[in-house]
Formats: C-alpha cells, sequence, structure tokens
C-alpha cells in the first residue's frame, strides 16, 4: 500500500512510527568526499570525456558515516516538496544510496520505498528492468553518486517511465558541473545536489578556460 504526503505507508505496525527530526551535516560530508573519493591524476570518465580529477562515490556511499550522511542529505531535499512514493536508480551505483536513504525514512518515520533500474532485464521472473516495491503511477525520484553529463539517470527515466513510474527529479551527491543539470532540464526534469566540484574549488572545464 502506498501513501501520499501526510499519510503513512504500510501496516498499523507503520502507522506507530515516529517522526524524528534529523539533522544534514553537509560539511562532514563534504570533508568526507574530500578525504575518500576526491583523486587527482588522469582519468577516463563513464562519458569517455578525459579529467584531471575522479571522484569515486562508492568510497562514501558504502562507508558506514558517509550512507548516514548522504541519506540525511537526501531526505531534507525531498521533505521540502511532495514525498515521492519511492527513490531508486540505476545498478549498481544507485543501490547503496537507496538502501540507505529507504533505511534512514523509516528510523525518521518517513518511510520511503526503494527501487532498482536494471541497465538490461534478467531474463526471467518478471523480466523488467525496473525492481521494488513500486507499481505504475507512482512519484519518484532518481538518485545518482556523481553526475556529469546525466547520462546515466537519463536512460534510468527512460526505463521508469517505460514501467509507468512518473519520475519528479533527480538527485545527485556530486555534480560535476558538466552540462548534465542542462540535460536534466532539456528532457524536463530538475537536477538537485547535495554537493558541487566548486564546494572543492575545482571550475568545470568551460568555467576554467
Amino acid at each position: 500500500m502506498h501513501r501520499k504526503m501526510g499519510t503513512t505507508r504500510g501496516t498499523s505496525a507503520a502507522t506507530s512510527c515516529r517522526k524524528v527530526f534529523i539533522v544534514y551535516d553537509r560539511e562532514a560530508l563534504l570533508a568526507l568526499v574530500r578525504h575518500r573519493s576526491l583523486k587527482f591524476g588522469e582519468f577516463t570518465l563513464v562519458s569517455g570525456r578525459k579529467a584531471s580529477y575522479y571522484l569515486d562515490g562508492k568510497q562514501v556511499t558504502l562507508d558506514p558515516h558517509g550512507a548516514k550522511l548522504i541519506a540525511e542529505g537526501i531526505l531534507e531535499l525531498i521533505a521540502g516538496r511532495d514525498m515521492p512514493e519511492a527513490i531508486g536508480g540505476m545498478s549498481i551505483g544507485a543501490d547503496p544510496i537507496t538502501a540507505s536513504v529507504v533505511t534512514m525514512s523509516a528510523v525518521n518515520g518517513t518511510p520511503v520505498a526503494g527501487f532498482m533500474v536494471r541497465k538490461e532485464p534478467k531474463g526471467h521472473g518478471t523480466n523488467q528492468h525496473i525492481e521494488g516495491p513500486v507499481k505504475p503511477g507512482d512519484r519518484v525520484v532518481i538518485v545518482e553518486d556523481v553526475v556529469t553529463t546525466g547520462g546515466s539517470s537519463l536512460q534510468a527515466i527512460k526505463h521508469c517511465e517505460d514501467y509507468g513510474l512518473e519520475v519528479t527529479g533527480v538527485i545527485a551527491i556530486i555534480d560535476r558541473m558538466e552540462g548534465g543539470s542542462a540535460a536534466f532540464a532539456k528532457a524536463g526534469y530538475k537536477l538537485s545536489s547535495l554537493l558541487t566540484i566548486d564546494d572543492f574549488g575545482i571550475k568545470p572545464p568551460e568555467a576554467g578556460e
């Protein structure tokens, strides 16, 4: 059973959940990303672009403290608008983010379901791109660790909409500020992020030339 903003999802056990006030510590997440994820050198990104730095998101999304900070930040972002029925994104990068948000949403007393988007159907069972407790018509938010051009999440959005989900926006941990936000806007979606590379004193290519 799914809920809209202001009602509670699930059984009587869920309705007895108390809302907990969570404070997102942005500076702690910034310090953790700087310490664990940010690397300098010569790198080739998934998009094929060359870069002088790399953000290894899984060093933070799979870190216990990092997972908690990310979940708190995302819950703060989605609490300011109509709460979605679920959050999720392209496997495998989005999976630890989704799991963290789902868990912390229950702790917070504002439960949100999660889902995964497969790049290819698994070939048996339901044989769908979408896995998880969602149904056509549900409002969902796409999550991603690092956004560069936005290609991965745009693909996830397509699979979600083919399934019948209503995508209301995209949330990234870090925006590299290299065209992803514009690509989402052109497709009709808003990108929000917990951090941008500007927070680390790094300028995007077009701004640094």
